[in-house]
């Protein structure tokens, strides 16, 4: 059997984001490599419903491009989450995907520095958007522009009638 790399991945809105799909895609190009995703749940009613559907849309992603993936939900606060799927024998490095700094509650508490310290691994932060969400959109409906007193004509003093009003109007 042939050595293969194993990354633990922690992601959670940016799971399904072409920035982390890049990078692994990259990873798995250059040697054998095998992903597990722990996406953390949030603390919110839905938290681990929302995490669990988010992991099985990511991992299925990764596994249509025939990236090796599996993974889960972890607990709500991410640290924990890492320190409890991480297994030094099982694990090469991690890999931390996050929102851009002003976005990222994870990056408020440098959450890519206290996982490296945490476990001594070497861990990669990926920045990413979300997944964009692949809706029809129709444009807006054209508004006539009738000018800002138009909503007082019906007091009958305002707008083409009242004073000022330019002839032929």
């Amino acid at each position: 059997m042939a050595w293969k790399r194993s990354i633990l991945v922690v992601a959670n809105i940016t799971a399904t984001s072409e920035e982390l799909l890049d990078e692994l895609r990259a990873r798995a190009a250059k040697e054998p490599t095998a992903f597990t995703l722990v996406v953390p749940a949030t603390s919110e009613p839905q938290g681990r419903a929302t995490a669990a559907e988010k992991a099985t849309e990511a991992i299925g992603r990764l596994r249509a491009d025939g990236l090796e993936a599996d993974g889960g939900v972890g607990d709500a606060d991410p640290l924990i989450a890492v320190t409890e799927a991480w297994d030094p024998k099982r694990f090469d490095e991690i890999i931390v995907s996050t929102l851009p700094t002003a976005m990222s509650k994870w990056l408020q508490t440098d959450l890519p520095h206290r996982v490296e310290k945490l476990t001594g691994a070497p861990v990669t932060h990926v920045i990413a958007l979300p997944a964009r969400q692949q809706h029809e959109t129709t444009p807006p409906k054209a508004h006539a522009h009738h000018g800002v007193m138009t909503p007082l004509t019906v007091l009958g003093w305002g707008g083409a009638h009242g004073p000022g009003a330019q002839a032929g109007h």
